[in-house]
This record gives structure tokens, C-alpha cells and sequence, in this order.
């Protein structure tokens, strides 16, 4: 795997579907600035959270097809694909096989019998689930309020519940919502086997593993990240990728203080690096390097690979800093990019718990040109593979009336605007926007970022240097935070 810059984007956006986007970036204007590209995953069959609840891993044909996927290939650009172990779509062929057949599908334990999984370990109420008893439940984390669970009506009329983590609506004999699959399954074993095989013939490179810390489940352990059942989960998901040489990226949010980021590296595992997006903020902002510098060392020290980035397709990670920064200073960090237009996410009413700001990446930073520059100079120059999101390269601004017309729970839409060809274009002869273009070619093709690099961090009086060297080659970045001004020398 190469660690050479990486775009991020859906297959629509930059024009209607990604036959668009790659001719986009056959031309001129973007080509050789990216090696890698993570579409993300409404390139596949899927019905809601714009593509984070997967029907299957077919092409979705009115976005993409196999063409668009090989001249990716012929123009040097791998692809980052998700692959959601967690949860499959309730319109999967395999949850619409148990909705049909009931206790007769061949499906009938490829998700979680809420009532099999607590067996004798609750009381049953009147409604038809069991109630776990409360000691059982201390160590849980649900992302909704109450049970999660969606109650199947099978064709004889009985209710059983399933499990289901995240989003759910009952409209019988049809079905909304992402139901979680049983990991004890030999069926979900095949169904995972086979995914893989497909996203590799896809030309992945890495695969991210989304909800994958959801997955393990056992009464009495915690339902997110349990221990050892988390790693054992990765290992055999990692020899299912092997003969397809695909480079995990699990992914998880932990604050720094629990040290999760650690032991995914320590087992082998890339990480993503969600300390990043907040530590450059804090740097520019209070114009002080000492936190940032502190842990690109500690990237270098332990040799902990990354992807990096800025913006996402979610928010701008806050929950994660706990640890690395005084909590003061979080918290401040917050108001900010919220004063800046910036939308809170909590998790159903606790405002204590703080999981991310969306905003672009642009607007979180005042809509500051020169604080972008600074910005993204720093992320190419981290150690790591830097992921850039697609509306961050065209400084796009905070879509308030996206927001408004999604309504309750579209707080995401702030920083997922579709451009069309007519705007990138437009964009792309912006003198913010060819300026980052220029950064992200030299980051793309300069030796001195090669695999096997050395990278040196110094710090002194809020200024920081990077110093990336390959054998001759060598390149630098000088940013002085007092001054709010960067410098990028080939050595």
C-alpha cells in the first residue's frame, strides 16, 4: 500500500455519478495529484445514511460500473472501499428472505434473536422481548434511546425481535433500518467471505471497516469494543482478506486517553488519525504548536501508520481529543467552529458528550484562505496517508440550506454539497483552490515521501518544521504559528 495523497468523495459528487468524476480527474487541472481514491460506500446497493446501509456490494448502476472503476485503475488511482460488518440493510436479500419465510429462512440466525441472545439473562415482558437484567446492560452503549430493537413480524403473525444498533422504522410487511448481523453465523461467515472477494475485484486497496467495534457481542461484555472478542473478530477478518492482499483500516472513535488508536497499531492494524482535525485547529487558532508536534513525535516514535485528514463526510472529531488537550480547551474548540456555524452532535440528549462538529473544514476555520493553506500543508506533511474530502479542496462553506431541507437528523448535510463539473471547474481556477492542488501533486509524486522515509519534527517559539528524507531526495515544511505562514522547500 502506497501513503501517497488520497481523494475522498461520493461517486456524485463532482457531477452526477463517478463517470464524471473521473474524467475530472483524467484532466489537466487534477492530474497526478492523487494516487488513491475513497469512494464511499453509495457506490453499492443501499437505501439509507447515504450509503452506510447496504442492500449489497453490486455497483449501484445508476452511479457507477466496472468501467469507471478500471480507468481509475489505468489513471494510477487504487481505491479505499467500506465494507460494514456490523449491520446489513433491512431490504438485504437476506433480512426480506426472513421477513417472508419467518422460522423456515435459511436466514433466520444470520441477524440476532434478541430473545436467543439474552436467554436467561432477563425476564420476558409483555410485549414479547426480554428484559436483561440491569447489571447486564451497566457496560452497554446503544446510539438511540431505549432497546435496540426492531420487532419482525413473521408471516404467522408473531413478533420476534431483532437486534438493531442504528436506524430502524417499522412500516410492516416493509422494513427501514440496519439490523445487526449474528458473527456466530456460518452464513454471515460465507457473506463475508464473499464481500471481500468482491470489493478486491473492484481494485481495493484497503478496506475500512466501519462499525466493525459493534459487532462482537456476548451477555455481560460491553456491546462496543468488547475485549478479546474485537481482536478476534479483526484476525479472522483479516485472513479472510489476506489472498486478496487487502490493508484493514479498522475504524473507531476513542478519546487518546483510552489508548485504542495504540492497540490497533500494536496488533498490526493501520488507524486513522481523528486527533489530527482538532490539533491543527487548535495550533492556527491559538497559534501554538507544542500539542501537534507533540504528536506527530509520537506517529514517528512508535511507528504508528495512519490516513490521515482534515474533513470527512461526518464531522470534525472532538470526543477523540479527551487526553491530548486540556478539556478547557476542547470545549472552547467547540464554541468556535459552533460560533463559525458549525452544528453540535450528541448522542439523544446527553450535551455532556460531545462526538463531533459538522462544518467544512473551511468554514470551521473562519473561511480563512491562508488558515486553509496552513492547514492542509500541515496534514501533507504528518506522517501517515492524508485523505483529502473533496468539498475541503474547493473551500466549500457550510451549506445551511442543505441542512434545512434534510430536516430533523440532516445536521451532516452542512459539508456534503454536490458540485457539479461547472463548479469544480470554476473551482479549480480559484487561487486557494490551485494552491492546494499544487501541495497535493508534490505530495503525490516527491521521492522524499517515498515508503520508508525518515520524517524529523522540530518545534521552537510556535514554530514547526517536518523534514520528510528518501535516501537523496528531501523536502521540508517551516509554519510559523505566530505568523500565521508557511513555507514548503525541496531539499
Amino acid at each position: 500500500m502506497n501513503n501517497k495523497p488520497m481523494l475522498n468523495a461520493y461517486p456524485d459528487s463532482m457531477g452526477t455519478k463517478l463517470s464524471d468524476l473521473v474524467s475530472i480527474l483524467s484532466k489537466e487541472a487534477l492530474r497526478d495529484t492523487f494516487s488513491s481514491f475513497y469512494i464511499l460506500p453509495s457506490i453499492y446497493h443501499s437505501d439509507l445514511d447515504r450509503g452506510f446501509s447496504v442492500i449489497d456490494y453490486e455497483l449501484e448502476e445508476t452511479l457507477a460500473d466496472r468501467s469507471d472503476l478500471e480507468e481509475l485503475n489505468r489513471l494510477g488511482i487504487d481505491l479505499k472501499l467500506d465494507f460494514i460488518l456490523n449491520h446489513a440493510s433491512a431490504q438485504s436479500p437476506q433480512f426480506t428472505d426472513l421477513v417472508l419465510h419467518g422460522e423456515q429462512s435459511e436466514y433466520r440466525d444470520f441477524f440476532i434473536n434478541w430473545n436467543d441472545f439474552w436467554n436467561g439473562y432477563g425476564s420476558m415482558t409483555e410485549d414479547g422481548y426480554i428484559q436483561p437484567e440491569q447489571k447486564y446492560l451497566e457496560n452497554m452503549f446503544f446510539r438511540k434511546p431505549g432497546l435496540p430493537i426492531l420487532m419482525v413480524q413473521f408471516p404467522d403473525g408473531k413478533k420476534v425481535p431483532y437486534w438493531n444498533t442504528f436506524y430502524q422504522e417499522e412500516h410492516y410487511p416493509r422494513y427501514l433500518g440496519q439490523m445487526d448481523l449474528n458473527i456466530r453465523s456460518p452464513k454471515v461467515w460465507e457473506f463475508y467471505k464473499e464481500t471481500l472477494r468482491k470489493i478486491a475485484s473492484y481494485g481495493a486497496e484497503i478496506v475500512r471497516l466501519d462499525a466493525f467495534a459493534y459487532a462482537p457481542k456476548a451477555p455481560g461484555q460491553k456491546n462496543f469494543l468488547n475485549e478479546p472478542g474485537t481482536w478476534q473478530l479483526l484476525s479472522q477478518i483479516q485472513e479472510l482478506a489476506d489472498p486478496y492482499h487487502l490493508t484493514l483500516l479498522p475504524e473507531i472513535h476513542a478519546s487518546y486517553e483510552e489508548q485504542i488508536y495504540k492497540k490497533i497499531s500494536d496488533k498490526g492494524y493501520m488507524t486513522y488519525d481523528f486527533f489530527l482535525p482538532g490539533l491543527v485547529i487548535d495550533a492556527i487558532e491559538n497559534k501554538r504548536s507544542t500539542y501537534l508536534a507533540a504528536w506527530a513525535r509520537e506517529l514517528v516514535e512508535n511507528n504508528i501508520r495512519v490516513v490521515n485528514m482534515l474533513g470527512c463526510h461526518d464531522g470534525i472529531p472532538l470526543l477523540d481529543l479527551k487526553g491530548i488537550l486540556p478539556e478547557g480547551d476542547i470545549q472552547n474548540l467547540i464554541e468556535l467552529i459552533v460560533d463559525r456555524g458549525g452544528l453540535v452532535k450528541n448522542l439523544h440528549g446527553q450535551k455532556n458528550i460531545y462526538y463531533q462538529v459538522n462544518a467544512t473544514y473551511f468554514s470551521a476555520l473562519g473561511e480563512s484562505e491562508q488558515k486553509l493553506l496552513m492547514a492542509r500543508a500541515i496534514q501533507l506533511f504528518m506522517p501517515g496517508k492524508p485523505q483529502i474530502w473533496y468539498l475541503d479542496l474547493f473551500a466549500g462553506k457550510n451549506d445551511c440550506e442543505a441542512v434545512r431541507k434534510a430536516g430533523e437528523a440532516g445536521h451532516k448535510e452542512i459539508n456534503r454539497t454536490n458540485l457539479t463539473v461547472e463548479q469544480v471547474e470554476e473551482a479549480c481556477r480559484k487561487e486557494v483552490v490551485k494552491k492546494q492542488i499544487e501541495m497535493i501533486r508534490f505530495r503525490n509524486t516527491c521521492r522524499a515521501f517515498d515508503e520508508g522515509a525518515k520524517i524529523s519534527i522540530e518545534e521552537k517559539d510556535a514554530v514547526l518544521r517536518i523534514i520528510w528524507q528518501k535516501d537523496t531526495y528531501g523536502a521540508e515544511l517551516t509554519v510559523d504559528f505566530l505568523n500565521q505562514s508557511y513555507e514548503i522547500r525541496e531539499m
